[in-house]
């Protein structure tokens, strides 16, 4: 088994077809078929279903560790070729899709003045898919929100926002500024799915008011769920993130002084410690929150992440 090999199947992963593969590993196709019928030899199994032209299960297991090998190797050449301030590589960082709009552009920008030599790979997914990726090695570090418990984990909170209430402008409660939980008592509402971070921290402050929520339905997905909610489809509870500053229409934001503060943290794994590329992306991710966070309505850099909102 050598690196050619994991990095063919790999590529077939990816691009779907010998040929495709061939064309990203620059090499031709008759290569990649080599490296992967000698690893199929070696392994014993079939990794490649030729005639469906998809992975075997013990192709996408393969596929898993292969890629951990691959971004350990660069990890190496990353810190291997990174000296003091003059830090070079990748480094592949995960982000939540709310935190992502206004944070990404800002972060980028930063990290090419302060670290032209590094180069950042964004992956923009839910914390319940980027958690295991950055378990898994496949992200080197993640930007999620809490809660989540997984000890092998490093995890460091970077700021809290408000939850709000989002309705059309034809909703019962649209004239007022600030409700209180217990006005949602029994109210449909669209709610993120049953067991997701979000809807767990919902759930606990509506129990500690004495409060049901009942969902008119669930959505996978803050900013889809935040996206019916400003077309009217029904009240969602959002966090402050999820309402861009620049947006206008006939929607309205409303406090609910009871709702915690949602906490959006980064996460990376404890063993191995993450690459040099990483940690100054994850330096230069704190400054640009220090410096920009209190720009973004409802973010609150540095505060109390589960005090209670209270109204502006």
């Amino acid at each position: 088994m050598d690196v050619r090999q994991l990095a063919a199947i790999v590529a077939i992963a990816d691009h779907g077809t010998f040929s495709a593969a061939a064309r990203s590993l620059y090499t031709v196709q008759s290569n990649v078929s080599g490296h992967v019928s000698r690893l199929e030899k070696e392994l014993g199994v079939t990794l490649v279903d030729r005639a469906q032209g998809e992975l075997t299960e013990e192709g996408a297991r393969v596929v898993e560790r292969a890629r951990r090998v691959l971004n350990e190797m660069e990890d190496i050449t990353s810190d291997v070729s990174s000296r003091h301030d003059n830090v070079s590589g990748q480094t592949r960082i995960g982000v939540i899709g709310t935190t992502a709009r206004w944070l990404t552009p800002s972060l980028l920008r930063q990290l090419a003045t302060d670290h032209p030599n590094v180069r950042a790979i964004v992956r923009e997914g839910a914390s319940s898919s980027l958690v295991p990726n950055v378990m898994s090695g496949e992200l080197n570090a993640a930007i999620i929100h809490l809660p989540i418990d997984e000890p092998e984990l490093v995890v460091e909170p970077l700021f809290a926002e408000d939850l709000f209430l989002l309705v059309s402008e034809g909703h019962r409660l649209a004239g007022a500024d600030t409700v209180p939980i217990a006005e949602l008592d029994d109210e449909p509402l669209l709610l993120p799915p049953t067991g997701s971070a979000l809807r767990k921290l919902l759930e606990r402050a509506a129990s500690t008011n004495d409060v049901s929520l009942r969902p008119q339905a669930e959505i996978d997905g803050v900013r889809l769920l935040a996206s019916l909610a400003f077309d009217g489809f029904g009240p969602a509870i959002v966090p402050a993130t999820a309402i861009p500053t620049w947006l206008t229409g006939s929607f309205r934001r409303i406090t609910v002084p009871e709702l915690p503060r949602r906490v959006v943290a980064t996460i990376r794994r404890r063993r191995p410690s993450a690459n040099a590329p990483t940690h100054v992306t994850l330096e230069t991710l704190r400054t640009v929150i220090e410096e920009q966070g209190e720009q973004q309505p409802g973010v609150h850099p540095g505060a109390s992440p589960l005090a209670p909102q209270r109204p502006a």
